[in-house]
C-alpha cells in the first residue's frame, strides 16, 4: 500500500446572488504539503446556476473558476501567485471573499494521490 499523506480541500461554490443565500458547488481545490501539490478542478453546471440566477454572468464566472485553476498550475498566467509555494497559493484561494465566487469551508483526509483526490471530489461534491 502506498503512503498516504495529510491533504486539505474546500469547495468552489458559486453564489449567484449572495441576498439569497443560494448557492452551486463549481469546483474543489485540493493541497498536500507532503507532496506539495495544490490543484482545483471545476465543472460549472450552467443549467442549474441559471435557475438560481437567469442574469448571472457566466462569462465572469468562467473566468473565475479559470483563475482558480490557473492560480493552482502556477506559472507565469498566475500572476504574482506563481511566486509563491503550493501552501501560500491554496491559503490565499481559501481566504473568505464577497465575490460571486467563493471558497467554502476547508476538510482534511488522507490520500496516497492528491491529484487523483481532486477528481474524485470533483465527481462527488460537484457533478
Amino acid at each position: 500500500m502506498s503512503e498516504r499523506h495529510v491533504f486539505e480541500y474546500a469547495l468552489v461554490r458559486v453564489v449567484p446572488r449572495v441576498e439569497r443565500g443560494e448557492q452551486i458547488n463549481a469546483g474543489v481545490v485540493v493541497y498536500c504539503r507532503a507532496r506539495s501539490y495544490v490543484g482545483a478542478r471545476t465543472h460549472l453546471d450552467e443549467a442549474r446556476l441559471t435557475a438560481l440566477d437567469p442574469d448571472v454572468d457566466l462569462t465572469g464566472v468562467r473566468a473565475a473558476l479559470h483563475a482558480v485553476t490557473g492560480v493552482c498550475a502556477g506559472g507565469p498566467s498566475a500572476g504574482q501567485a506563481a511566486r509563491d509555494d503550493a501552501g501560500r497559493r491554496f491559503r490565499w484561494l481559501i481566504a473568505p471573499r464577497s465575490t460571486i465566487v467563493q471558497p467554502g469551508p476547508v476538510h482534511t483526509g488522507l490520500t496516497a494521490d492528491p491529484e487523483a483526490e481532486a477528481d474524485r471530489l470533483l465527481d462527488l461534491l460537484v457533478r
